[in-house]
C-alpha cells in the first residue's frame, strides 16, 4: 500500500548549507542535493535575490515514521518545499506530486503511478502533479478516481512551480 510523504523546509540563518533529516536512503539524499542545487541555479527567474543563498541554511525534513524511504520519486517535492522556502509563497495544500528531477529542470518518469494517486485520492487532494512521460498510467486509475481529481502531466520544473506555488 502507498502512502505519501510530507516534506518540512525551514530555513535559518547560515552559509548555505543543507541539512536533511528522516529516514532517507542514498537515492532520496541525492535527489535534495538536486533539487537545492536547482532551486539555487535558478534564484533570478524565481525572483530571490541569489545571495541568499550564502546567507541561509536550508533544513529539509522527511518525517516517514520508522520507514526507510529511497527513491527520486520525491525529487518533484523537494524542489517544490525549497522553492517555496526561498520565494516566501506557500505551496497549495491540495495538491500531490510525484517525479524525479534533474539539474536543467526536465521532470523524469516514475514507477507506482497507480498506488501515489490512489494514496492522494485517500488523503483528500484535488490536484497531482506528474512527469508527462507517466500520463499514460492514468489509464490503469479507477474510472471515478480520474473524474474526481485533476492531473497536472508536466516535462518540466517551471510548469510545476506555476501551478502549485500561490500567487501573492
Amino acid at each position: 500500500m502507498a502512502c505519501f510523504l510530507l516534506l518540512k523546509a525551514t530555513g535559518m540563518k547560515g552559509n548555505g548549507g543543507l541539512t536533511l533529516t528522516g529516514q532517507l536512503g542514498d537515492v532520496m539524499r541525492e535527489s535534495a542535493r538536486i533539487a537545492h542545487s536547482y532551486v539555487r541555479s535558478k534564484a533570478s527567474q524565481l525572483g530571490v535575490d541569489p545571495s541568499l543563498f550564502e546567507k541561509m541554511d536550508v533544513h529539509l525534513h522527511v518525517p516517514a515514521g520508522a520507514v526507510p524511504k529511497d527513491g527520486p520519486s520525491a525529487g518533484l517535492a523537494m524542489v517544490i518545499a525549497i522553492a517555496s522556502l526561498f520565494c516566501g509563497r506557500p505551496v497549495r495544500s491540495e495538491i500531490g506530486m510525484t517525479g524525479e528531477v534533474t539539474l536543467r529542470g526536465r521532470l523524469l518518469p516514475v514507477g507506482g503511478i497507480k498506488m501515489k494517486v490512489l494514496a492522494a485520492h485517500r488523503a483528500g487532494l484535488s490536484t497531482v502533479i506528474l512527469p508527462k512521460r507517466n500520463e499514460r498510467d492514468l489509464d490503469e486509475l479507477p474510472e471515478e478516481v480520474r473524474r474526481a481529481m485533476t492531473f497536472v502531466p508536466a516535462e518540466r520544473i517551471e510548469e510545476a512551480l506555476e501551478v502549485v506555488l500561490v500567487v501573492r
